[in-house]
């Protein structure tokens, strides 16, 4: 791991904890760069088939071992109804002290927050160090790369941070199994469900798991309903995915009886990779074009100050960021050469209300929708100001200085880098006012 990772694995002799199918590695991570004096516990699973010559799929369970899975992961290797799999079994942070006195509980900030810093500590400190391990004969453990050959799996807390990981990163992990999941109002994860319908769907599959008597603590809302709006934001939005519904609490009882079940049907095709489904959002898919290859990179950067005011086509209407901490952009009605009836217009999304949204850059497409460039994608306004669409910036993209949208084309700018991908959209042309989509 790089230097400033600094963690401890001990018991490496706890190959000790071997059992008939695989071996358990105990791990420590006793410093974090994201969740500050955290002392975070794993264990890896290692199955006796794997040879450590190539990559294996990857499993991750979150609050440690649970559903039996060391046991079930054995036998479906075994009868060859899923890969040669690497077991990663993480607990939650925890902060100690001097004594070794629990100072503070780090699950629910960790687990709950809706932002991607869980999945970059995944995959920068947990699974870095898991890969300098080597078992007791010598085998370097070595991970696909392939997100249909990356599993998650959380229960409760763990359920909604098994879910953000492949959200904000599906190329790292392409299989979710969710149990009974905090989809409820604790750090904004009741807004998930209106955030998956209304961005392009990604190849992911999705098992999710609730039962009716599931109410934990009804300050935060409703657990089985939550569960059940997020699945049928999934349904909506194209996703493959499956539920399960009972009469069930809020307990592993229920998940450990379907695991088997459940990990069949994730890996059922394996190594096929997932496909896209189509969007049952209207506005999206009008947008969508067909055998669409994503955002690809044309040239260089550009080095520009961002759009921070925009005019509408046919000159009566002004956007204009004026802070681009905000989570709105203002609009002004353009009368006699003046602005006027100033409103916080255009609402937008924020994944993270710890951190700004950072609203870089806007324009207006050729129907009077504006684009609005921010940290977690472009989101796209109706002309009342509401987000109807959210694309995903490129992989690894760094802020966008300008969006130009031309007929048939978006061209993102930024400071390294400038992408283009194709849409049903056109330019807009001066003077000329775009229909009006009524008061919605």
């Amino acid at each position: 791991m790089k230097s400033r990772l600094l963690f401890l694995i001990i018991c490496l002799a706890a190959m000790l904890q071997a059992s008939a199918g695989h071996v358990l590695i105990d791990g420590v991570l006793d410093q974090s760069k994201y969740w500050s004096g955290t002392v975070h516990t794993f264990q890896v699973y290692v199955p006796d088939q794997y040879d450590g010559k190539r990559p294996a799929a990857l499993y991750v369970g979150l609050d440690g071992v649970l559903c039996h899975a060391p046991e079930v992961m054995d036998s479906l290797i075994a009868a060859k109804k899923m890969p040669v799999t690497i077991g990663v079994f993480l607990q939650p942070g925890v902060v100690k002290g001097s004594d070794g006195t629990v100072l503070r509980y780090n699950r629910c900030y960790e687990f709950d927050s809706t932002s991607d810093s869980f999945v970059r500590f995944l995959e920068e400190e947990v699974l870095s160090a898991v890969e300098q391990l080597t078992t007791s004969k010598g085998k370097p453990i070595r991970l696909s790369r392939r997100p249909q050959d990356r599993m998650i799996f959380g229960l409760s807390s763990g359920g909604i941070a098994a879910f953000n990981a492949a959200w904000h990163r599906p190329d790292l992990f392409g299989k979710v199994f969710t149990g009974v999941g905090t989809f409820v109002a604790m750090r904004g994860g009741n807004d998930l469900q209106a955030l998956v319908r209304k961005t392009e769907p990604l190849p992911l599959r999705v098992f999710i798991q609730d039962g009716s008597n599931d109410v934990w603590n009804p300050l935060f809302g409703h657990w089985y309903e939550g569960n059940q709006m997020l699945a049928s934001a999934l349904q909506f939005a194209g996703y493959d995915v499956q539920c399960d519904w009972s009469d069930g609490g809020h307990n592993v009882t229920r998940s450990t009886e379907i695991f088997p079940q459940v990990m069949e049907w994730m890996w059922r095709d394996w190594p096929a990779p997932h496909t896209l489904g189509k969007t049952g959002n209207d506005f999206l898919q009008a947008l969508l074009v067909e055998d669409d290859n994503g955002w690809t990179k044309i040239s260089g950067g550009v080095n520009k100050e961002p759009v921070k005011r925009i005019i509408y086509p046919d000159l009566t209407i002004v956007a204009w960021t004026q802070d681009e901490a905000e989570n709105f952009v203002w609009q002004f009605i353009m009368q006699d050469s003046r602005l006027t009836c100033g409103e916080p217009f255009y609402w937008l999304h924020n994944d993270d209300p710890t951190e700004s949204l950072e609203v870089r850059t806007i324009t207006f497409d050729g129907n009077g929708n504006l684009w609005v460039a921010t940290r977690m994608g472009i989101q796209i306004c109706d002309q009342n100001g509401r987000v109807r669409a959210i694309l995903r910036l490129p992989l690894g993209c760094s802020p966008v200085n300008e969006i130009i949208i031309g007929n048939g084309t978006v061209t993102l700018s930024t400071d390294e880098a400038t992408w283009q991908r194709r849409f049903n959209v056109t330019a807009p042309t001066p003077g000329v006012r775009p229909p009006s989509q009524g008061q919605g």
